[in-house]
């Protein structure tokens, strides 16, 4: 038998009208599409009528299949001589533990291809009117996790993460943002930093919170997963019906214009 092939698929962050065609080409020829929670009912809607669906959904303290058995699944469908489309929310490459099954597939010598996804940042980003970067405002952007495997404590560098001149993009940090804001704040991050939590972006379920750095952990709360914090002088830009949202006492909004 022929061994078959497994894509891996960016399903973006939700709005299926931002996949790529190449990941609407490999969903429609798939045999089989093994997909995560955090892809949406939309994108889902578009997988052929009877073809094969395979829920391996994760949640912060709970995995329904373990990470191993996924990389298992994957190489055993691919053994039946299968085309596998992985889908996973935003992109496999950004905190989608996309290499990890890369390297257990080529491993096993099957052959495996990327297909790239708009990230969750750039959906918030599209839709909230939130730029990563901006001139006089944030000269870089840095995307790290809130979450750490099997709940470990987060160890990041909060004297890096603190710079005033980067947006920070946090993901899967709802439970933890209360510590991550109080960390950079005691490396010097102003507690009056704009920040942005965003539930579901690029949905019709999307939600937001705008509030300073030291008050968007309790802001957030009640929003469901997935939630993205966006945090920096960048947020002051954020949008509403068109319209600035928020009025900094930083009045950073007019920096933009300088």
């Amino acid at each position: 038998m022929t061994t078959g092939k497994v894509w891996l698929v960016g399903a973006g962050p939700g709005d299926p009208e931002l996949l790529t065609l190449k990941a609407l080409r490999a969903i429609e020829a798939a045999d089989v599409v093994v997909y995560d929670r955090l892809v949406s009912a939309e994108v889902m809607a578009l997988v052929p009528a009877g073809r094969r669906r395979v829920s391996v959904g994760k949640a912060a303290g709970f995995h329904s299949v373990p990470q191993e058995r996924i990389n298992r699944l994957l190489v055993d469908l691919a053994r039946e001589g299968l085309r596998v489309v992985r889908l996973k929310g935003g992109d496999p490459l950004i905190f989608g533990r996309g290499s990890e099954e890369a390297e257990e597939l080529a491993a096993a010598g099957i052959a495996v291809e990327y297909i790239p996804g708009i990230t969750a940042a750039q959906g918030a980003a599209s839709t909230t009117g939130v730029p990563l970067t901006h001139r006089g405002l944030a000269t870089g952007v840095r995307y790290v996790t809130g979450h750490r495997a099997r709940d470990a404590a987060l160890d990041l560098d909060w004297q890096s993460l603190a710079a005033p001149d980067t947006t920070l993009v946090i993901y899967m940090g709802a439970a933890s943002m209360a510590v991550i804001a109080r960390e950079l704040i005691a490396r010097g991050l102003p507690a009056a930093t704009p920040a942005l939590a965003v539930a579901a972006a690029t949905t019709p379920r999307e939600r937001r919170r705008l509030a300073p750095l030291a008050q968007i952990a309790a802001a957030a709360e009640g929003l469901e997963a997935p939630v993205l914090f966006i945090v920096g002088r960048t947020v002051s830009l954020a949008q509403e019906g068109g319209l600035p949202c928020g009025d900094w006492p930083e009045r950073l909004g007019a920096a933009a214009h300088a």
